[in-house]
């Protein structure tokens, strides 16, 4: 099955028209590498260096010299293992006429862009990149996607189970090697019961001290370790929304395992029908259904809202001067509910959808309606 990519693409080749340097960020495995060679055929001509092979860094054994001389494009794959050239694509980047430019590819994001917001502001636009979506893969093929996540080996897996033994590969591949690599010395086993710990959490308030006692671990480490799974684009946070700090609103973020084939891998379900009868179903897909919005509309203006007292908004989106609301119901008959209203009223929201996976759109009130989560992502929001 081939996966029309376009969007990405497009958007990347776009940033290389108008920035001498764009930074591609996404976990392992999301296909990074495989969209670069793509994109580089665009650029002739064009040079590829992958940073975990040796032959590749022997090139850069005197980068100056060696970056200096090219033209068209330079790919610098995992760009993490070499934070030192940064500062040396800032001084190439500022050439004029500039001979060549650079992507740049990152599975790290924490390191990654703090050394990037230092040496590269002003010359470098970001691209965040995950798995397949349902825009790539089609929506009759929803429900797979959801079963095995966005990642395209677990995806694209000739059989579930072979899908199944996939993400339990990535795992521990990621544990024992990438987690290593990244300068982090926390034995794999320890950092595995956390992430199973988190997805037992999957779409709810962080709690560092509950999680922390239940593996019997200081909070300050608990934190330590959500930020590292964060930074390496396992776990997203949702940061909260308050606007007035005398309120009683929920302040902590709400935590998901991104991608959800790995969050099912982490639980143990593996099938669809599990997937059904489990307790986390529906938080299951709230995270899914989240991530698929996200993707278009963005990180930066994205948040959930909730107060002490049980009220709450999945998600919260400031987009074009206004707030918009959107709720995540399993069910395909999704009704309104006190919290809605309450969200609708205390936020002053624009409008709120309901999003679930059933094949319907339909009114609940005036300001509140249900739709499918494909058109979800065309909404005029964006």
């Amino acid at each position: 099955m081939l996966i029309n990519r376009q969007l990405l693409i497009s958007k990347v080749i776009d940033g290389l028209h108008k920035n001498p340097i764009v930074c591609l960020l996404g976990p392992r495995q999301c296909g990074k590498s495989t969209l670069a060679r793509e994109i580089a055929q665009s650029f002739q001509p064009s040079t590829i260096l992958d940073l975990e092979r040796d032959s590749d860094q022997a090139f850069l054994s005197h980068p100056q010299s060696f970056l200096e001389l090219r033209k068209g494009l330079v790919v610098l794959d995992e760009i993490q293992r070499r934070p030192d050239l940064l500062p040396l694509l800032r001084v190439l980047a500022d050439r004029e006429p500039a001979p060549c430019r650079f992507l740049i590819l990152g599975s790290a994001s924490l390191e990654l862009i703090k050394h990037s917001s230092e040496s590269l502001a002003g010359r470098v636009r970001f691209v965040d990149m995950s798995g397949f979506s349902i825009e790539e893969v089609g929506n009759e093929r929803m429900r797979d996607l959801w079963q095995r996540g966005g990642f395209p080996k677990s995806f694209l897996a000739e059989t579930l189970l072979d899908s199944v033994h996939w993400r339990e590969d990535f795992i521990r591949t990621f544990l024992e090697r990438d987690i290593p690599q990244l300068g982090v010395q926390i034995p794999a086993v320890t950092l595995r019961r956390f992430w199973s710990m988190t997805a037992h959490y999957h779409a709810q308030i962080w709690n560092s001290s509950e999680l922390a006692a239940s593996l019997s671990i200081a909070h300050t480490t608990s934190r330590r370790y959500l930020d590292l799974l964060t930074g390496a684009f396992m776990i997203r946070q949702l940061p909260p929304w308050f606007e007035n700090a005398g309120k009683r609103v929920v302040k902590s973020p709400k935590i998901y395992i991104r991608d959800s084939g790995l969050l099912h891998a982490l639980l143990r379900i593996d099938a669809f029908e599990t997937l059904q009868g489990h307790p986390k179903y529906g938080a299951s897909w709230e995270g899914f259904a989240m991530e698929q919005i996200l993707s278009r509309a963005g990180e930066r203006d994205a948040f959930f809202w909730g107060t002490h007292r049980g009220a709450e908004l999945d998600l919260l989106l400031l987009k074009k001067g206004k707030r918009w609301g959107i709720e995540f119901k399993a069910g395909d008959a999704p009704r309104t509910t006190k919290s809605m209203r309450i969200a609708m009223e205390t936020l002053d929201l624009e409008h709120l959808w309901v999003v679930h996976p059933g094949a319907d759109r339909f009114a609940l009130d005036e300001t509140i309606t249900a739709i499918p989560l494909v058109e979800a992502l065309t909404l005029p929001i964006y």
